[in-house]
């Protein structure tokens, strides 16, 4: 099978022209035209991530963040990124990514994020299909709200503006760095709203509204499970790896 057929399946699902405009979303190294013999799905193109890749006989490697997001002016072997580029290189893997495509995904980040918290009549926030909003169950005090998201999203602590007077019931979220979406919540109705890489003028909310940081990593890393279910439906001729490498960059104390 060639790269470009297993880019095919991902797009199936997340079309490369629905990503953003400032995204870099599909083939980031080596050739379409490569004879794939394994795949390592993970959520960042870390080196670590393609040191297993080539451990366990994979040159392909499929992540939701892009490795190459902005502009490069040398690569360096002694930087993160460049020792990624270079190890990419040097093992001839191919490096595809599915990132903002698969945020507007009808089945994608953003509706994994809904359906944790059990939403119904979910649909999409942004008019560009970014985002989510749908509504719960029942109506929660806003602390109860507060600790089915921590459990939801496996968080131990979870920074949130005020909590609200009035319970919540209509709920929207982003998978990542979210703010641009902050008013457009809102005005749909929604009584909080979730993301990650919120700063701190973000939580001086309306009293009606209520913010809640989940982290960027912890919002997205359920894709890396849609994209290893995806491929290994379709792709039954050679090995299609989930990685254990998936370690969130940002720690706890």
């Amino acid at each position: 099978m060639k790269a470009r057929q297993v880019a095919e399946i991902i797009e199936d699902f997340a079309p490369l022209c629905i990503q953003e405009s400032w995204d870099n979303a599909g083939f980031c190294i080596g050739s379409p035209e490569a004879e794939v013999k394994g795949i390592m799905v993970g959520f960042d193109c870390t080196p670590s991530l393609i040191e297993e890749a080539v451990a366990n006989g994979c040159n392909m490697v499929v992540t939701h963040h892009p490795l190459i997001f902005k502009g490069v002016r040398k690569i360096d072997p002694d930087t993160f990124l460049g020792s990624a580029i270079v190890a990419a290189i040097k093992h001839d893997m191919v490096v595809y990514s599915a990132h903002t495509n698969a945020d507007k995904a009808a089945d994608g980040v953003s509706r994994i994020m809904a359906e944790k918290l059990g939403l119904t009549g979910i649909e999409p926030l942004g008019e560009d299909g970014l985002g989510a909003i749908g509504t719960l169950p029942e109506a929660m005090d806003s602390k109860a709200f507060i600790e089915l998201v921590k459990k939801a999203f496996g968080l131990p602590v979870l920074r949130c503006s005020k909590p609200l007077a009035k319970p919540v019931l209509r709920v929207a979220m982003c998978g990542g760095s979210g703010s641009s979406l902050i008013e457009e919540a809102e005005a749909k109705g929604a009584d909080a709203y979730l993301c990650g890489d919120l700063s701190y003028h973000s939580f001086f909310t309306d009293p009606d509204f209520m913010l809640l940081d989940v982290g960027h990593y912890e919002s997205e890393i359920d894709i890396v499970n849609k994209l290893f279910g995806l491929l290994s439906e379709k792709i039954h001729t050679f090995a299609v790896r989930r990685t254990q490498n998936n370690n969130n960059p940002v720690y706890y104390y």
